[in-house]
């Protein structure tokens, strides 16, 4: 019987938010709408809160109050894991503009890093990793996970830099980089999966989890990539992205909440999402600069190294020594990753491909119980 996940480390709190700046007031019952600008009008983003009459601060459609939230909730249902060490010892961060110390969350952990981790299923259960992709949480996978929960044990997590787990200020013990995720990857395995697994991963991600694969293929059952960057179309970043990768102006760019959640998610598909949801994803963004470092320092790894590692992934998946049992399923309204050229590359190598017509590029956001029933027909 595999282990259950432990919670280790400090206790960490998850703060509520809380301001006396006024709003606009609105009956309550009422939904706030904010559509995208997109070229076909049923594609749209909704924000369905409630707004406050006078107690909060209304922030594009929502409010922050003093109850509970989805992302409290969220982060009270997993556990903390240690994994993957920190490298070196260079002192307390400071910021890169004013050289000052810099809080908790942008500090690294003693010796080893925390990564929130959230799992469904008896630990019994055959073990399913779920991956998310960039920028994203752990939490694009709730309604994935209680799909898989009676037949598979399945793990979701934050990668370092992501949701509830570490976020060191870059050159403070972790920089970002496609290789330092591929071996904290392999740290992670290890520490929540040490027998066999079957790995789903989504999107910019995906070539990270296809190199810890090739190196590990006695530990893996089958591997599903859900909207990879595959085909020479894919090796540039989306304009969104590749805005947090720009000189000064990325590190502006990744420190606002809208930019860093919201943007990202209306302009890479057709979400529908309740402001509540959105809130789980503004969250890092609002409580602490780190989220913006971090994805500021992922976006120009990304730009450096996505081409490379692209181009790695595809020499992996045609290889004669590619053994492992791998599936593609692809969200047909990515507005990011072209559709173009996947079906020749995966068909070519006898990979079934599942088309899912009414998913984007997080299709686990936008189809999760949909892409549920997928992943538990192919693992059957």
């Amino acid at each position: 019987m595999g282990p259950q996940l432990a919670a280790v480390g400090p206790a960490i709190i998850s703060p509520r938010f809380r301001t006396t700046l006024p709003c606009r007031t609105r009956p309550r019952g009422l939904t706030s709408w904010r559509r995208a600008a997109l070229p076909k009008d049923e594609d749209y983003y909704l924000i369905d809160a409630e707004e406050s009459i006078g107690d909060g601060f209304s922030f594009s459609g929502g409010k922050y109050g003093d109850g509970p939230s989805k992302s409290d909730e969220w982060f009270a249902q997993g556990k903390m894991v240690n994994a993957y060490p920190v490298y070196g010892a260079k002192g307390k961060a400071k910021d890169p503009f004013f050289g000052l110390t810099m809080g908790s969350g942008s500090q690294s952990s003693d010796d080893v890093f925390r990564w929130f981790c959230m799992e469904a299923g008896s630990s019994s259960n055959p073990k399913v990793l779920l991956i998310h992709g960039l920028p994203s949480q752990a939490y694009s996978y709730r309604n994935v996970m209680p799909v898989l929960s009676d037949k598979y044990h399945a793990i979701a997590f934050d990668w370092l830099g992501f949701g509830f787990s570490d976020k060191p200020q870059p050159k403070y013990g972790f920089d970002y980089t496609l290789d330092e995720y591929a071996s904290s990857l392999e740290s992670l395995v290890n520490a929540v999966a040490p027998d066999k697994l079957s790995i789903v991963v989504q999107g910019y991600f995906a070539p990270i989890a296809v190199k810890y694969a090739s190196e590990h293929q006695d530990k893996l059952n089958h591997l599903v990539l859900v909207n990879p960057p595959i085909t020479d179309k894919h090796v540039n970043l989306p304009s969104t992205l590749a805005s947090f990768s720009n000189f000064l102006l990325g590190e502006i760019f990744s420190q606002d909440p809208l930019r860093a959640s919201d943007k990202v998610l209306t302009s890479c598909g057709p979400y529908l999402m309740k402001e509540e949801d959105a809130m789980v994803y503004r969250r890092p963004y609002l409580v602490s600069g780190s989220s913006g470092f971090a994805l500021n320092a992922i976006s120009k790894a990304m730009k450096k190294d996505l081409q490379a590692y692209i181009e790695s992934m595809r020499s992996i998946l045609r290889s004669n020594s590619w053994k492992t049992k791998t599936t593609v399923c692809w969200g047909m309204r990515d507005r990011w990753l072209s559709y173009d050229g996947v079906e020749d590359f995966f068909g070519g190598l006898n990979q079934k491909i599942v088309e899912l017509p009414m998913a984007g590029h997080h299709v686990q956001e936008d189809r999760g119980e949909e892409l549920g029933n997928i992943i538990r027909s192919i693992l059957r």
